[in-house]
């Protein structure tokens, strides 16, 4: 149950990593004062107030959709080991996430399915179904995930974004901004021609769990419509860690499909 969450959580996040000293550094840099680039008196630009522009703009930018659907490389490593899965996802947007997952000789083990308030985990393997509200969900995966956010992070929508800003730093090729939730302390890298994200470290604000996500997307394809990053890889630390890698192999929006998840009769419930 808690491999199958973990796979799910990788699917829903993550894309080629940073190392996480590189992050560190560049965070104890952005918190000082002088960080943050310097308006001399003949300038009138209020740069501040330009950057929470920029930040506010990634709400315009999210990806509008009816329905997805995707055939993604599953790759994760934690305290238990690690192993692999392709994955087939589909969404029918604020409604329903359908995932399967199949293992390396292609045969399905689990299907999941879930919605706004609760979730199904179908075991074909040991012929069980397991019902489950999607506070479970968060237990398990130790992320603050609703549906929604949930199937913003699967598409590639921004999440914990807030519009308390902190400081922020402007080099050649990113702009980087650090912002803090009622959650989480959110340090967000954007690539600086059109300001997709390239990577996001939450840090969480409760020191007694001292939970981090380091989160970093690649590999960005131009749909047309908008750009959707096909290479993820999130890191989650606390107790343990836990590392997943996913690629999408391929993706449609906004194609008829269905939903199928009929549970044979002989299959004990849970």
């Amino acid at each position: 149950m808690k491999y199958v969450l973990y796979v799910f959580l990788g699917i829903a996040l993550v894309a080629g990593c940073r190392p996480a000293k590189k992050v560190q550094r560049i965070e104890q840099s952005i918190s000082k004062k002088d960080t943050a680039e310097t308006v001399t008196k003949k300038e009138t630009v209020d740069s501040f107030a330009i950057v929470r522009n920029i930040v506010g703009g990634l709400n315009k930018q999210r990806i509008d959709f009816n329905t997805f659907s995707g055939k993604i490389k599953v790759n994760y490593e934690g305290k238990d080991g690690g192993d692999q899965a392709t994955a087939y996802i589909r969404i029918r947007k604020d409604s329903i996430i359908w995932i399967s997952l199949t293992g390396a000789l292609g045969i399905e083990g689990f299907r999941l399915i879930i919605d706004q308030d609760s979730f199904k985990l179908m075991n074909k393997l040991q012929k069980v179904v397991q019902y489950r509200s999607i506070s479970y969900l968060q237990e398990i995966t130790e992320v603050p995930f609703d549906f929604y956010s949930l199937q913003d992070v699967i598409i590639g929508n921004p999440v914990f974004i807030d519009s308390n800003i902190v400081s922020y730093k402007a080099t050649q090729n990113e702009l980087l901004v650090l912002m803090v939730g009622s959650l989480f302390k959110n340090l967000l890298t954007l690539e600086n021609h059109d300001f997709r994200i390239v990577h996001s470290k939450l840090d969480d604000l409760d020191a007694m769990r001292n939970r981090t996500c380091d989160i970093t997307y690649d590999n960005y394809e131009n749909t047309g419509d908008f750009y959707f990053s096909t290479k993820r890889k999130i890191t989650v630390a606390e107790k343990s860690k836990l590392d997943i890698d996913v690629e999408f192999k391929s993706y449609t929006f906004n194609k008829p499909q269905d939903y199928p998840f009929n549970i044979p009769k002989n299959y004990k419930r849970r």
